[in-house]
């Protein structure tokens, strides 16, 4: 099967990037199954029911979230309800949401876990150990597996990625909103990329407008950030994967940007 994941959409031009682009990129990379990160998706920060709601009719079949997750009150109650919203799963017990799903799309059934890294983000629980714990579970379900690793530190990322090769069909970086160009394939059969990159407005700062991020960098005075505006870019990655034995054999970047 083919599976593409979308690097963090960021604000208004990432959802329009979406709207504009994805039907057309379904349909001629013929993907099966298209997950998204979307904890950026309402202003920049986190997400609103009605965000979801659109990004799921544009052709989205599973959100993954974020440290941003909860930035949105409504969130709380939203993520609640809707099952293909998956956040991180090392949040503490009782934590709204869930962590990981398990969904029939495109004909196939595949397992999406979220995990949040700790290395200059909150202290959660670990996501090694925590993977070990589901794991079990979710390959019980299907053998085709992606985890969104949404971390700060590549060290953290590229050894979740060692961790779990030969364990699930995917380990992919999210939330430093720029594309790496280490995808591969690890030995084991686990695609891997250390960043998906961002979807969103091509001239800024990580999606925020370059002038506020400027004048924080020189001043270090508290500046409030915006959303930039102008064309977006189209950051994902597609990742071919055997349906009988969960790993991949391929991985592609995608990289378009559109005005």
């Amino acid at each position: 099967m083919r599976i593409m994941m979308i690097g963090d959409i960021v604000g208004r031009p990432g959802r329009k990037g979406i709207k504009e682009t994805l039907e057309t990129i379904r349909q001629e990379l013929k993907l099966d199954a298209i997950i998204a990160n979307g904890e950026n998706a309402a202003g920049g920060n986190g997400i609103t029911a009605d965000i979801g709601t659109d990004l799921f009719e544009y052709g989205i079949d599973v959100l993954t979230m974020g440290n941003h997750v909860w930035d949105k009150r409504e969130a709380i109650s939203y993520i609640n309800r809707e099952t293909r919203i998956v956040r991180p799963a090392n949040y503490p017990p009782g934590s709204p949401g869930r962590g990981a799903g398990i969904y029939n799309v495109g004909g196939y059934t595949i397992g999406v876990i979220n995990f949040s890294g700790r290395v200059y983000l909150s202290t959660l629980d670990c996501p090694f150990r925590l993977a070990d714990e589901m794991l079990e579970t979710v390959r019980s379900e299907t053998p085709i597996i992606i985890v969104d690793f949404h971390a700060e530190a590549t060290s953290e990322k590229v050894a979740l990625g060692w961790y779990l090769d030969g364990r699930v069909s995917a380990v992919l970086g999210t939330h430093t909103h720029i594309q790496t160009a280490d995808e591969r394939i690890l030995p084991q059969g686990t695609a891997y990329i250390s960043d998906v990159g961002m979807t969103g407005p091509r001239n800024s700062v990580l999606g925020v407008k370059t002038e506020l991020v400027l004048e924080k960098f020189t001043t270090q005075m508290p500046v409030r950030f915006e959303v930039a505006d102008g064309p977006y870019q189209f950051n994902a990655v597609v990742i071919d994967i055997d349906e009988d034995t969960g790993m991949a054999t391929d991985i592609e970047r995608i990289y378009n940007i559109e005005y």
